[in-house]
């Protein structure tokens, strides 16, 4: 798989973006995560047949179905290493960005496209087997995960929560305090957003409440073993990587389109969708519009997961600039809803909705009809419905499989629209169009 080469835009901001994906892709800024030993060896803890089919294998090819498993794309220069992880020169393997924002459609690897694979719980309850077994230390994503459900889906992560908990050991200047845990966090899925759209927001977040900029992209650095002084040194780092995500270009569908149909569902996209949506193309304008919580009616629990203290202790620390940068978003402090996306190449930034629940475009348009469980393939694309290849599980399959124990990795593969968080209900207005309507608006979605 090879990833598409990024070029500035106009209106970018003053980094540099090469310099961007180079420090992606080669600067550590979280501690080491696990070693090149325990890496090769995490096949040894995998379930049968997977391991003796690894056992059979070159250690190439063992990286290579790791890599599988977890939900990691191979390196562009050096295929025996992932994307998502910056390996030193001693065999330390760090998580990057790149982690939960670097994936693949169709087995294509697309710039900032979110990791809809990427299987960290797995990844590590097995890195912490192996690292039983070589009698290594526990890492901090080791025991951290041990307190703090890291994900309870494949390709979504608790990493609001992530945020939340880190800030209540620092104060405003980043310094590090102590404060005893907190017990009252809501923990809860989401589907990292597509980052070609970053540059069209003012905001961040599904409910719009942070200012946009590159010291709110450093905001999950906040280990005990990242001072304040670390911050600063790297703000012009991060300058460089929010130009690089400011310099994405949303992916053109691959395939043929009915041009007839696209201009058809044109015109139900602007008289049913644009003024929350807004447009694309030439005649681009985003409004960024927080649609109420009464009106969107999906998942709550994301929205009810922060409080406005919470979103006030971000905003008036180093990250929101004490403040002064939360300035122009005013009332979206205390938002009273989700912020309606910007749909550019929304065709591969499946699957939809805040907590990723809904598979497929077709689905979103069809509210009566989306799974209630299912499973992705694990790179299979869906051109007629225009989202994730799934396999749909009977509900009472599924509880059978359940009681019958289950494999936690394996219950992971499994997205269940039944547990908190995760429900794939609300964003019901295309239930109000026609069959013919629907199938415009879909043709002209991919065009986006």
């Amino acid at each position: 798989m090879a990833v598409v080469a990024i070029l500035p835009v106009a209106g970018a901001s003053a980094g540099d973006p090469e310099r961007g994906w180079e420090l992606l892709l080669s600067q550590a800024y979280l501690p080491a995560d696990f070693d090149q030993e325990v890496f090769d060896a995490l096949w040894t803890v995998w379930p049968e047949p997977l391991r003796q089919q690894a056992k059979a294998a070159s250690v190439d090819q063992r990286r290579l179905l790791a890599m599988e498993r977890y939900g990691l794309q191979p390196h562009p220069d050096d295929p025996s290493r992932s994307l998502q992880y910056v390996v030193s020169a001693d065999g330390s393997w760090s998580m990057s960005c790149l982690a939960c924002h670097q994936g693949q459609v169709a087995g294509q690897v697309v710039p900032g496209l979110p990791n809809s694979t990427y299987a960290l719980e797995t990844l590590t309850a097995d890195v912490r087997l192996v690292k039983i077994a070589q009698r290594k230390a526990f890492g901090h994503m080791d025991v951290g995960s041990l307190l703090l459900p890291l994900g309870t889906t494949n390709g979504t992560t608790n990493a609001v929560i992530f945020g939340v908990a880190l800030m209540q050991h620092r104060d405003a200047g980043l310094n590090i305090v102590s404060r005893p845990p907190r017990f009252d966090l809501v923990h809860h899925d989401m589907d990292a957003p597509p980052w070609w759209h970053y540059r069209k927001r003012r905001s961040l977040y599904a409910d719009g409440f942070a200012p946009q900029g590159h010291r709110m992209l450093m905001q999950f650095l906040l280990v005990k073993e990242n001072g304040p002084e670390k911050f600063r040194e790297w703000e012009d780092d991060f300058r460089h990587i929010e130009a690089w995500i400011e310099s994405l270009e949303p992916p053109r569908w691959p395939g043929p389109l009915d041009q007839q149909l696209v201009a058809e569902g044109q015109g139900v996209f602007r008289e049913h969708c644009q003024r929350c949506h807004g447009t694309a193309g030439a005649d681009d304008d985003y409004p960024e519009v927080v649609v109420p919580l009464a009106d969107i009616g999906t998942d709550p629990v994301r929205f009810r997961a922060l409080t406005d203290a919470d979103r006030l202790a971000l905003n008036q620390s180093w990250f929101g600039q004490f403040g002064e940068a939360a300035e122009p978003l005013g009332a979206r402090q205390q938002p009273d809803g989700y912020v309606a996306p910007p749909l550019d190449g929304i065709w591969a930034s499946a699957p939809y909705l805040h907590n990723g629940s809904v598979p497929t475009l077709w689905h979103l348009l069809h509210p009566g009809q989306r799974p209630a469980v299912w499973r992705r393939t694990p790179a299979g694309y869906d051109d007629q419905r225009v989202g994730l290849e799934i396999e749909e599980i009977p509900v009472a399959s599924f509880a059978e499989q359940l009681a019958a124990g289950l494999a936690a990795a394996d219950r992971r593969q499994v997205f269940d629209t039944s547990q908190p968080g995760k429900s794939a209900a609300g964003h019901d207005f295309p239930a109000a169009l026609s069959e013919a309507e629907r199938v415009a608006l879909l043709e002209y979605l991919k065009s986006l």
